[in-house]
């Protein structure tokens, strides 16, 4: 993981930055999210053919193939895949990639500091939304970032076993989170509006950060259906305890959605586990392939 000083941002980067500045996140994102539903027949179908021709959707995967079956674009973009196609690690000391998509960054948090990229750092109490003990479980632990783009899978799956304890949906700005943004916007991911899910698990602690972006109109989960819209002013929290509102979830089970292009933040604690050889920035991850290990 290397932090490079930001004075070498380019110049196109800036300028990606700039104009996101000046516009109405939350209103172009709530008109997206009704374009996206919408039932028009030439509307829906025009907007399918040219995601799945622009990004190179892998539609052999998916296990409807007809576009014509899909109600609206958004269940096209959130669509099944065959379940073959996503096999999950089945040995329970393996972690499984949540998501389709690339890895943005990952590695150790120093301290309480997470790497963004191009030398902008933040924090966890930030990202969390809280400074408390949330926040101080994962200080000196260990951080991925995945980034979805439009062609990717948009349902979210779980890394391992692991139950539900509080669920915090944070306010925030809805900048995009494609590359040139994350090196040109410091502390990004800590700005954006966001869905934080806090889990006990077989590994400790995890937390996984479900961040919202321009134009991702809805997040939602499998245990309470929509997250946002609405948005509210202060952070929303759940707490969730056995006996009364309780969530367990199994390795490789659904857990959410994206409408739209995002990232997903995964944060353990410290030597609970270790990533896998080989991965690093850059690298692309299919959802269910082993990404990491629970040490003996």
């Amino acid at each position: 993981m290397t932090n490079k000083n930001n004075n070498d941002i380019s110049f196109a980067d800036r300028l990606n930055a700039f104009w996101q500045y000046c516009i109405p996140h939350h209103l172009l994102s709530r008109l997206m999210g009704k374009l996206t539903h919408s039932r028009n027949k030439l509307v829906k179908l025009t907007y399918m053919k040219f995601i799945i021709k622009f990004f190179g959707v892998n539609m052999d995967e998916a296990q409807e193939q007809d576009l014509n079956q899909y109600e609206h674009f958004n269940a096209f973009f959130t669509r099944a895949l065959k379940p073959e196609a996503r096999p999950i690690v089945d040995n329970p000391a393996k972690l499984a990639s949540p998501v389709d998509g690339r890895i943005s960054q990952m590695g150790p948090i120093n301290k309480d500091r997470l790497f963004q990229a191009k030398g902008h750092e933040y924090s966890l109490g930030a990202l969390l939304g809280a400074e408390d003990k949330w926040a101080k479980q994962f200080v000196e632990g260990e951080f991925a970032t995945i980034y979805l783009s439009p062609k990717d899978y948009h349902r979210i799956h779980m890394p391992c076993d692991a139950r539900l304890k509080e669920m915090r949906h944070i306010p925030g700005k809805l900048f995009s989170v494609n590359p040139a943004t994350t090196r040109a916007i410091p502390g990004l991911f800590a700005r954006n509006e966001r869905l934080v899910c806090l889990f006990n698990t077989p590994v400790g602690p995890m937390a996984m950060i479900l961040v919202g972006a321009l134009f991702v109109a809805s997040i939602e989960t499998t245990w309470q259906g929509v997250i946002t819209p609405p948005t509210h002013a202060d952070m929303q929290v759940t707490q969730y305890a056995e006996g009364m509102l309780e969530v367990a979830l199994k390795k490789g089970e659904e857990m959410g959605r994206f409408n739209m292009g995002s990232t997903v933040i995964l944060l353990f604690r410290k030597d609970k586990m270790q990533w896998l050889e080989g991965l690093e920035a850059g690298s692309a991850v299919n959802m269910g392939q082993e990404i990491g290990t629970i040490p003996a």
